[in-house]
């Protein structure tokens, strides 16, 4: 069951991305079902998924539209454009 919850959650996440840029409602109600099916089946979103939405209000991020990239000190700084919120990854070498 985790496995097929996780191909579903990667499904639903190129959904958003491919529908973002004709209806952005839509793949933000992908990134929140996404999230739903990953919280009942008690699976983890990957690290390259979780990069995509904001944890804040859970709208799929989409650089140059409604997100801004940033590389600060050894970090990534992701800011959501609809919210404010701020995110900070660590880069590793």
């Amino acid at each position: 069951m985790k496995r097929e919850a996780l191909q579903e959650i990667k499904r639903l996440f190129s959904l958003a991305e491919k529908v973002f840029d004709e209806n952005p409602e839509r793949a933000h109600r992908y990134v929140y079902i996404a999230r739903r099916i990953g919280m009942k089946a008690n699976v983890s979103i990957p690290r390259e998924l979780r990069r995509k939405f904001c944890r804040k209000c859970l709208h799929f991020l989409k650089p140059g539209k409604n997100c801004q990239v940033r590389i600060h000190k050894h970090r990534v700084i992701y800011k959501c454009l609809d919210c404010g919120n701020v995110m900070r990854f660590v880069v590793r070498r």
